[in-house]
């Protein structure tokens, strides 16, 4: 463990509570369902790049953030270890077509992440795309991309400022030529190619309205065929559901080329059509696989015209069924039987079924013959998570990556044939692994339940109560598994606890556990977060005055939303991201999806449970709040950011205590993905300085 020096200044020198800019209180106020409901912040829905009014006031707000985070002591420490910190040198997953390897490697501080080719998985690396040229702040990211099945070319997404929105282009891999070729306007995609490597399947939206990009629902979204060297208006309208405008599709393209398999859904929740397009066929014929929006369905490869799926029909946990498309009746067999474990995805790899299961939150895969046979494990290097697994029929070689709260990403290269791994590339970090414990306890929520908590920490941190971050998401089926994060570390070498907590609403035990934390049991999952930090406090891990709580998205709901509940627990929240007001969030972009967690706002009987813990209409004034620090984006068309700034402006308007209750807007940013390197760096310096400020964390140098 790195020897620690002294403060650089007294945290008693900061004042505790700032002057907030004012927010204009409006007189909007609607009857709804025999309520009247009051939303005196609508204006700040606008779209501040096209408001004036509301861009004055994020500047306002910043001004005064900036004020008090710049003065916090433990901010330049922050920011220079996590500059160290990040300062590694990391890959991901290779993908192999046409006898190359293509991976994407950051040296360390870059901004963006480039994309490598290897003409041999030991060969020598050549730069494919350098993103980090293609803007002057580095906020042009390079998304999704996928190699054609002869290696040749690569078709890759450029997203900019964090926008959902992608732009397609193709890159010549022997020359490295951008070719003309150029697709806009697509969205939530996959990226498939035609096997000839002729053109590419994708998904898009149409245009949005002049003024409304970053704000317009996304409905009418289709499947194209793009076929290389033509415009895109000549692009093949291939799957679209105009009767039915509200269904997104995405497309992926069978390992032998013969199928276009597409997944039709409304919502977030893992239901879809299926339908698989003949590409032999001339006319293109469609098979239906499934219909009624009612199950998952995910492909795991194909042998001729029999598919693979894990699916959820008959089986919350999942199984894996094969179906043969050609037959009357679409027959289905069932290969692999539903586990106590909860099975996130497989694929075929040579003649070998892999099967990653998720046992009590930690990863363990099992390899299967493509028959149904046990033929035992993969050997995984510790508790953690493993992903990857790609592959083929017919080539046994595979990579994936492993990761834990105190071990940063290794890649492995895997032979499904032999069983043997390898390591492929492996990080050099500046921090000792081993001076960290992994922790898993289990503790009871309100109900009784069983919620597991993950608790990391130092080995020689001194026993008693210690400043912690407890960190939380709870809906859409989605599980937190152990995972690395330079940015924690610098949180937990200083003497904090990181606390993960495992809550309903999540996937965690599958579809069971997603029911229950979500809809009209949607509170579930904010008791089990309330007690995660009861138990926290009554083992004295921690105390109420160093307890701060975070999560994003709809993680930052669940701070809102216990906040609001039980002000008294907590020192701090780290709400980022988040959807904060229940009763509107289904009116732009993405919005209309998360209904399916959510329920309906215009629906009498989901609209009561969701004005019950809407994080914007149950600020209760009168109460000390713990200090605050809301995070979003100007980009973000995901989560629009009017969303934080309503929670904000109300939060700062309610007598809710002495503590600071302040927001913290990036410029060109959006949701996540793809944010630079330096930007991640100094929010994560601002919101680390900002809990340590006021959970009591004494920051020091790290020499």
């Amino acid at each position: 463990m790195p020897a620690l020096g002294q403060t650089s200044e007294s945290a008693a020198a900061m004042p505790t509570t700032p002057s907030y800019p004012k927010s204009e209180r409006g007189t909007v106020s609607e009857e709804l369902f025999g309520r009247t409901v009051a939303d005196p912040y609508r204006w700040l829905e606008n779209d501040v790049r096209e408001d004036p009014k509301v861009a004055a006031w994020v500047a306002a707000q910043n001004k005064v953030t900036d004020a008090y985070l710049n003065g916090l002591p433990g901010r330049d420490i922050f920011k220079a270890r996590l500059t160290a910190l990040f300062d590694y040198e990391r890959f991901g997953v290779p993908v192999r077509e046409g006898g190359r390897y293509f991976y994407q490697k950051n040296d360390g501080l870059q901004n963006q992440s480039p994309l490598y080719v290897r003409d041999s998985v030991e060969g020598a690396e050549r730069l494919l795309i350098d993103p980090n040229g293609w803007s002057e702040d580095g906020a042009t990211a390079l998304g999704e991309w996928t190699p054609s099945k002869d290696g040749s070319k690569l078709l890759y997404a450029i997203q900019d400022g964090g926008s959902d929105w992608r732009t397609l282009k193709i890159l010549d891999v022997a020359s490295g030529q951008v070719l003309a070729d150029e697709v806009k306007w697509v969205k939530f995609s996959g990226l498939a190619w035609a096997k000839n490597g002729s053109g590419f399947f994708y998904s898009r939206f149409p245009e949005p309205k002049e003024g409304e990009t970053f704000q317009q629902l996304n409905i009418n979204q289709a499947v194209y065929f793009h076929a290389l060297g033509t415009p895109q208006e000549k692009d093949r309208l291939v799957y679209a559901t105009t009767d039915r405008p509200k269904l997104n599709h995405v497309a992926e393209v069978t390992d032998d080329g013969k199928w276009l398999v597409i997944y039709s859904s409304e919502g977030t929740d893992d239901r879809y059509e299926v339908t698989a397009i003949d590409l032999t066929d001339p006319k293109m014929g469609r098979k239906i696989v499934a219909r009624g929006l009612e199950h998952s369905w995910n492909l795991a490869g194909s042998q001729g015209d029999t598919l693979f799926f894990v699916t959820d029909l008959d089986a919350p946990r999942r199984r894996i069924v094969s179906i043969d498309i050609a037959s009357p009746g679409r027959v289905m067999r069932e290969i692999v039987g539903q586990d106590q474990a909860v099975l996130d995805g497989a694929s075929i790899v040579g003649d070998t079924l892999l099967a990653s299961y998720m046992v009590d939150v930690k990863s363990a895969v099992r390899r299967y013959s493509l028959a149904g046979k046990r033929l035992g494990e993969v050997a995984l290097p510790g508790i953690g998570s493993a992903s990857g697994f790609g592959g083929e029929a017919g080539e046994p070689e595979t990579f994936f990556a492993f990761t834990s709260f105190d071990r940063p990403t290794t890649i492995y290269r895997y032979d499904s044939a032999t069983g043997e791994a390898d390591v492929w590339a492996a990080p050099k970090v500046a921090f000792d692994p081993e001076a960290y414990a992994v922790e898993q306890i289990f503790y009871a929520s309100k109900d009784g339940t069983k919620v597991p908590m993950f608790i990391v920490r130092r080995k020689d941190l001194p026993k008693g109560p210690a400043p912690t971050l407890l960190y939380g998401y709870g809906g859409f089926n989605i599980s937190l598994t152990p995972a690395f994060s330079a940015s924690r570390i610098a949180w937990m070498e200083q003497g904090g606890v990181l606390a993960v907590a495992n809550i309903r609403g999540g996937g965690e035990y599958g579809k069971d556990w997603h029911n229950a934390g979500r809809l009209a049991s949607k509170q579930n999952g904010f008791d089990d977060f309330i007690a995660a930090a009861e138990y926290l406090i009554a083992e004295g891990i921690t105390a109420k005055d160093k307890l701060a709580i975070q999560g994003g998205s709809n993680g930052g709901l669940l701070v809102g939303a216990v906040v609001n509940q039980r002000p008294d627990l907590f020192a701090v929240g780290l709400p980022a991201v988040g959807v904060m007001d229940m009763l509107r969030f289904d009116r732009w972009t993405a919005g209309r999806y998360w209904v399916d967690d959510y329920g309906h706002p215009g629906k009498a009987e989901d609209f009561a449970t969701l004005l019950a813990y809407s994080p914007y209409h149950n600020i209760k004034g009168g109460k000390d709040y713990p200090a605050i620090l809301v995070t979003t984006a100007d980009t973000d068309d995901r989560v629009v950011p009017g969303h934080s700034f309503k929670y904000t402006a109300a939060l700062q308007a309610a007598k809710a205590g002495p503590r600071p209750h302040l927001i913290r807007i990036e410029t060109r940013a959006g949701h996540g993905a793809g944010k630079p390197t330096d930007k991640i760096i100094e929010e994560t310096a601002d919101v680390w300085a900002f809990a340590a400020k006021n959970t009591g964390l004494d920051v020091k140098a790290v020499k």
